[in-house]
């Protein structure tokens, strides 16, 4: 496997031919990593598997984005969304994420999965900007009441831009294809 590009600030960035596998189970460990995201991310497979996935969540992610992921998995949606993960060595690497319910034959959840691709910058540009009043409106407030205020605030640009959170993401992801 190629070496990854490091920029300054220690950001690993995506070659616009990687993607990024995992999969965990219902509660959010992680059960699967391909060898892509062990690389990018920077850890070995045995430092992965059972952990909780927001093992790689980088400070800069509001919590409210998370929020709203869990709130639209458990309504049996799919999740598009850009997001700043954390490496093992603290760098970090953006992704344009889809997370999606994993059920068996038997349409029980079994778990979920989770495909993440480069983003480009032009639209890291923007997310950072939405992320960081996002992060702003929680740090104004303790606890769920903070993230309650960002997912409304979140909310909020959605319904004044777009008819929904994927549709948001889609159409950033559309204007701005990474490669």
């Amino acid at each position: 496997m190629q070496k990854r590009r490091v920029n300054d600030g220690n950001e690993v960035v995506l070659r616009d031919d990687d993607f990024l596998v995992s999969k965990t189970d219902t509660k959010g460990k992680i059960t699967y990593a391909n060898r892509c995201f062990m690389a990018v991310a920077g850890y070995p497979e045995s430092d992965l598997l059972g952990k909780p996935h927001n093992l790689i969540r980088h400070q800069d992610m509001p919590r409210g984005v998370f929020r709203l992921m869990w709130k639209m998995l458990q309504n049996g949606e799919e999740f598009f969304g850009f997001v700043k993960n954390r490496c093992a060595d603290g760098g970090f690497y953006w992704v344009f994420a889809n997370v999606t319910a994993d059920k068996d034959e038997k349409g029980v959840l079994q778990g979920y999965f989770s495909v993440r691709r480069k983003a480009s910058p032009q639209i890291i540009q923007q997310v950072e900007g939405l992320y960081a009043q996002m992060r702003q409106i929680e740090a104004q407030q303790p606890g769920n009441a903070g993230v309650d205020a960002s997912m409304a605030f979140l909310n909020r640009w959605i319904n004044d831009n777009f008819p929904s959170f994927n549709e948001a993401m889609l159409e950033l992801y559309r204007q701005f294809p990474a490669n």
